[in-house]
């Protein structure tokens, strides 16, 4: 498709006058390969490393963790280098592990190959780690230093780092708006506002979380699929969860027609209707109950049980209620505000429950961190600052 060449994705904008321009872009490229393992490591982080010759003038390996966690760019780089890693600086976007899991531990693999310096964007912190990889390598010789991209690493890798400090993912809630700042309507059948560049960047920022989340309100109004639907990245479509507290999420549903390939959770109430979620069972969903709060899921309890099964980075999609419902439970991370050129129209709701675009301005710890052009749409992005 033509339009996706004219998306220019938000990129990170990674500027150190404090460091040479090539230990700038050995920065970047780390940065841009964990980028592009996003919802695809889960439970694990995405991690990119870069193996830089001992003259800094040439590339000899470079790795993303792989699909499911494993094996870890460390590891991918490493082999990619051979005997050529001997003497090299490694730039990697986390901490390398320290402890034996499922496969070694990657400071094993690093000391092995005779890797000279690391060069880390923030220390891992998981408590198997949390600096031990650091102190291991710096035992053994191995010079270590934090980069100046760590504001990026971090930001990259906070799905895997909320998970272990706070049990929940990070939270990316979207939503489209019309030029009258109110939601459009379906009637069974999805309704759009915004261009179809704008809906195609959208499915890229799907591309990259672990689950994509809605109510039961926008099942009914929409009965959207929540796959990735952009030419070739299907496989990359997320796990797809449904916020329902009656489990009110019938069979009938296009969330169905592809349930094999593509799993479905429902996160429904502890005291919801057996025969329900006997039903939801027999169809092929997972069934996750948590507890109520005001009659409607509650917002941290349901996270929690979403970490507790790997997800580190959960796309919000669904409606005005549960955006509010995020926003108004402390629990979102980052807002994406797609505003398009046209009027949601009659029957537009506000974007928040009962409260319009304002609210995003009386959130604490909140700003606005870019607004960036998408054809004839604008794209507003909103993050929690890391002190709030």
């Amino acid at each position: 498709m033509s339009y996706l060449k004219q998306i220019r994705y938000p990129a990170i904008a990674y500027e150190a006058s404090s460091v040479n321009s090539h230990e700038n872009n050995f920065a970047c490229l780390a940065l841009s390969l964990a980028r592009s393992g996003l919802g695809q490591t889960w439970p694990n982080p995405s991690v990119g490393a870069v193996l830089v010759s001992a003259d800094g003038k040439c590339i000899v390996g470079c790795g993303v963790t792989r699909p499911g966690g494993r094996p870890h760019a460390e590891t991918e780089a490493l082999n990619q280098a051979g005997f050529a890693a001997k003497g090299t600086t490694l730039y990697v976007t986390l901490e390398p592990c320290a402890h034996h899991g499922m496969t070694p531990p990657c400071t094993e693999a690093i000391l092995k190959a005779g890797v000279a310096e690391v060069v880390y964007g923030i220390v891992d912190p998981d408590p198997r780690v949390a600096g031990q990889g650091l102190s291991l390598l710096e035992m053994n010789g191995v010079r270590v230093r934090q980069g100046d991209f760590a504001e990026y690493a971090r930001w990259l890798t906070l799905g895997h780092s909320l998970r272990i400090t706070e049990r929940r993912p990070f939270v990316q809630v979207k939503l489209a708006v019309g030029a009258d700042g109110r939601v459009p309507v379906g009637n069974g059948a999805p309704v759009w506002v915004t261009c179809e560049e704008s809906r195609a960047y959208a499915h890229l920022l799907r591309a990259q979380a672990d689950a994509i989340a809605v109510g039961s309100g926008t099942l009914a109004a929409d009965n959207p699929q929540l796959t990735c639907r952009l030419p070739g990245l299907f496989a990359r479509s997320p796990i797809r969860v449904v916020f329902s507290a009656k489990a009110d999420c019938p069979p009938s549903l296009r969330l169905f027609e592809d349930i094999e390939s593509v799993p479905l959770w429902v996160v429904t109430s502890d005291r919801a209707d057996k025969a329900a979620i006997a039903e939801l069972k027999r169809a092929g969903a997972n069934v996750i109950q948590t507890p109520l709060d005001s009659g409607r899921i509650a917002i941290e309890p349901a996270l929690e049980a979403l970490a507790a099964l790997g997800i580190t980075r959960l796309f919000v999609e669904g409606g005005p209620l549960l955006a509010g419902a995020f926003l108004d439970a402390g629990m979102a991370d980052e807002v994406l505000i797609f505003r398009a050129a046209k009027v949601a129209g009659r029957g537009g709701l506000p974007p928040f429950g009962d409260q319009g675009l304002e609210k995003l301005d009386m959130l604490t710890g909140f700003q606005q961190m870019d607004v960036r052009r998408i054809a004839c749409d604008s794209v507003h992005t909103y993050r929690r600052s890391e002190k709030a």
